[in-house]
């Protein structure tokens, strides 16, 4: 959206009614007809044709180098007089008296995080508006099509191979845009200070020079500013708290308190975010957490969660922020761990890829102000980001954090603060020869996660698991570590003899036995780590190993015996 509407539309806004109401008419008066990413419809008339439109309007706007598109219903398309519509979209249903809305997320790839709002305009009149996110590096599609708008009519966009081109390489940096409205007087004299700080850490051969420089030059220099003109990115890292209102949505950073018998808290904490980590960090309660080795009175003590982890998290979250969707980033801090949580996907593979710090990323959501953030000495652009915190666990001995893959749409990475496993943590400490990789490995062993076969063989050949695919456990060569001798026992069982002994000890003395008997003798003292299901298929096998060793016999369609 051109961003002389955004400031029409947001300086007279007091409500959501108000707010739309405003918008369209400043659509109306700008554009006055319809185009790519802006479409006028009088009433709703059936389920396909409104999908296409998404998919139109969403491709549409991205040709047009527009952040969103709009669908109006209560607009006249030919004379754009507003009359109202009767279209409601909770109620109306789709094929199969399918919720609408639902249908239509069905059925669009990829998904895109389009809103339906209802509205009422000075006159009463009642309004719906699609507000549609462009589409961004592939094409919006309605059931596997991509359409577009040529002149009035939707089509298929494929035959078009320019259009599609274009789609195909888009990608808008919302980070790097220009407020033509704001201002050097619009940003924190403090945060222009740890901001030089910063820079000169990044530049150390530059500082006697950088701290000679006026305001302007020194944001330009650090890639904060174009030319001296105030960018989105400059106004989120170094802008005043009220600045936000240039930027709309919610450009906070949202602390939360949940603890077992307190109450529940909360902070938030807006612009300039260079300063908004540092009092987050502060706020999240840090103390030492004790791990005893074996042998030893003395423990190895630990902060509950690294100064320098807890930055890291907060600066990525900041820097790959999806800020089109208008949200808050949400730190939650729970009694055993620490989660912060950002919209928008991994924009650049997955979390997996950069944990060994190795890989470097191809692409950023907002590459202005990751450049910003680097030249500031906030985050780095080589990957080691992740890689950090996950080598930061690592030597406090507890475990790797998490990334929750359950929603597509957010980036929420889990800190833990206490010991899992204390095996885990233990053989941290005392085996100074198992690598990174290894340690990830083991963390998923020890919170019961699947690992990759050539995984699991890599690490059976160090003698650091056990037992059978999925039920893995640590290796007894790291529970004698920890002294863990009983605990390991009761996870891995004892030896296929012991329980054969016991069956024919069992016909010895009672003659004849069926499976029921055998079940309510060994059941109990099989692994804890086995499942009731596979503990009843273990006796099972148990008692073919002997039949075929020729040691016992089935007679009668139900009894066991000792063969004679």
């Amino acid at each position: 959206m051109h961003p002389h509407i955004l400031n029409q539309c947001y300086t007279v806004m007091s409500s959501k009614d108000q707010e739309y109401a405003e918008l369209l008419k400043a659509q109306i008066a700008t554009f006055k007809k319809e185009n790519r990413f802006l479409e006028f419809k009088s009433n709703y008339q059936e389920v396909d044709k409104l999908g296409r439109y998404i998919s139109a309007l969403s491709n549409g706007a991205c040709l047009a180098n527009e952040e969103t598109a709009y669908l109006y219903f209560g607009v006249e398309d030919d004379t754009l007089h507003i009359k109202g519509t009767t279209f409601d979209a909770a109620k109306t249903k789709a094929q199969g008296n399918q919720d609408l809305e639902l249908y239509l997320r069905q059925m669009i790839s990829p998904k895109i995080d389009f809103k339906i709002e209802e509205f009422q305009d000075e006159d009463d009149n009642r309004l719906v508006v699609f507000i549609i996110p462009a589409a961004r590096e592939e094409p919006t599609c309605y059931k596997s099509t991509p359409y577009i708008r040529v002149d009035s009519s939707l089509t298929d966009m494929r035959p078009y191979n320019d259009w599609m081109r274009q789609v195909y390489n888009s990608q808008c940096d919302w980070s790097r845009e220009i407020v033509e409205k704001a201002t050097v007087a619009d940003l924190d004299t403090e945060a222009l200070k740890v901001a030089l700080d910063g820079f000169c850490q990044r530049f150390p051969h530059l500082e006697e020079e950088a701290r000679q420089w006026d305001v302007v030059t020194f944001l330009d220099k650090a890639k904060l500013t174009l030319g001296g003109r105030i960018t989105k990115a400059a106004l989120l890292l170094v802008g005043k708290e009220e600045s936000s209102a240039y930027l709309g949505g919610m450009r906070q950073i949202n602390w939360r308190l949940r603890a077992p018998g307190e109450p529940l808290a909360g902070e938030p904490f807006g612009l300039p975010f260079i300063i908004s980590t540092t009092k987050v960090k502060d706020r999240i309660r840090n103390y030492r957490i004790k791990i005893y080795p074996d042998n030893s009175l003395i423990p190895a003590e630990v902060w509950k969660y690294d100064t320098r982890t807890i930055l890291e998290g907060l600066h990525n979250a900041i820097a790959h922020q999806d800020y089109r969707l208008g949200s808050r980033i949400i730190v939650t801090e729970e009694p055993e761990h620490l989660t912060i949580e950002s919209c928008g996907s991994f924009f650049a593979g997955s979390y997996e890829d950069y944990v060994e710090g190795k890989k470097t990323p191809e692409r950023y959501r907002n590459p202005f102000l990751v450049q910003a953030m680097v030249n500031l000495k906030m985050i780095d652009t080589q990957g080691y980001g992740i890689h950090t915190m996950y080598l930061h666990q690592k030597e406090r001995y507890l475990p790797m954090p998490d990334y929750d893959k359950s929603d597509p749409n957010k980036v929420v990475l889990s800190v833990p603060g206490c010991v899992i496993d204390k095996n885990y943590s233990l053989a941290l400490m005392n085996r100074s020869d198992i690598s990174l990789t290894e340690a990830v490995l083991l963390d998923k062993v020890q919170k019961q996660k699947p690992i990759p076969d050539d995984a699991a063989k890599l690490l059976r050949k160090r003698k650091l698991i056990e037992g059978r695919k999925p039920n893995y456990i640590v290796g007894k060569l790291l529970a004698q570590v920890a002294n863990k001798g009983m605990e390991y026992t009761k996870l891995k069982g004892l030896d296929d003899k012991y329980y054969q002994d016991l069956i024919l000890k069992a016909l010895e003395q009672h003659g004849r036995l069926q499976r029921a008997d055998f079940n309510r003798l060994l059941v109990s003292k099989l692994p804890d780590i086995l499942s009731d299901k596979q503990k009843l298929a273990k006796v099972g096998n148990l008692l073919t190993v002997l039949r075929k060793k020729g040691k016992i016999e089935f007679i009668g369609k139900q009894f066991w015996q000792l063969k004679k």
